[in-house]
This record gives C-alpha cells, sequence and structure tokens, in this order.
C-alpha cells in the first residue's frame, strides 16, 4: 500500500516538475525576440545610432539608459535587426530585435519592452537577462 502511494507521489511530482518547465521555457522563449513588422510603431531610445540600449517598447516611457522613449516606425526589417524613423530624425535607426534583457511581465507582457542593457522597463518592474 504504501509503495503504491509512494508510485503516485513520484509521478504526480514529475508531472508537476514537468509543467512547470515547460511554462518558464515558454515565458523565456517568448519575450527575448520582438516580431516588429514594417509599419509597425513602437516606442525607441532616442539616444540615435551607437544606442548602447536599443530598447524598444510598446507603451511610452524611459529606456534602460534614462531617456525618454519616442515614438518611431519600422521602416525595414531585416533578419534579426529593424530600421526606425521618428519624426525629426534624419536618418532610419537601427535596433537590436533579439533582446539581452525583456520585461519580467513574461510571455503576455503588454509592454513587449526588449533592451540591450538591463535596467528598468517602462512598466517599472526590473528587466531581466534572457536566457538562451
Amino acid at each position: 500500500m504504501n509503495d503504491m502511494r509512494s508510485a503516485r507521489l513520484v509521478v504526480s511530482s514529475l508531472v508537476i516538475a514537468l509543467a512547470v518547465g515547460l511554462v518558464g521555457y515558454a515565458v523565456a522563449a517568448g519575450v527575448g525576440k520582438l516580431d516588429a513588422k514594417v509599419g509597425d510603431a513602437y516606442f525607441v531610445c532616442a539616444c540615435g545610432e551607437g544606442c548602447p540600449c536599443d530598447t524598444i517598447s510598446s507603451k511610452k516611457g524611459q529606456c534602460s539608459c534614462g531617456r525618454d522613449l519616442v515614438e518611431a516606425k519600422v521602416t525595414r526589417v531585416e533578419g534579426d535587426k529593424a530600421w526606425f524613423k521618428a519624426e525629426g530624425w534624419e536618418k532610419e535607426v537601427e535596433f537590436d530585435l533579439v533582446a539581452k534583457y525583456s520585461c519580467a511581465c513574461g510571455a503576455d507582457c503588454p509592454c513587449k519592452t526588449i533592451s540591450q542593457k538591463p535596467g528598468k522597463c517602462v512598466c517599472g518592474r526590473e528587466l531581466q537577462e534572457v536566457k538562451k
């Protein structure tokens, strides 16, 4: 009788551990890359060319380097890079779409903030390192 309970406990524990692991994997996999398309509007860091943070968000706020994000449109996408143009910018600025850091909200995050540097998300949470 005790062997049967032990077996059930082990199986139940394994099922729970597998489910938690799969959810964690799905959350980590869903936030590491922004799926931007030409014409999409996002808020991006206004540091300009060579920006060290490359922060992109779907919500207005501040980037991980502390500057205000500006609304810009995607003008071109090639692989893991996108070019954005904001009002008043003379030319397009290139951003990485694969993040080193993303908002800790998870895969269903409403702000979709990604960055190449640690800092705060536009919703106030800490950006978390993206696990590869």
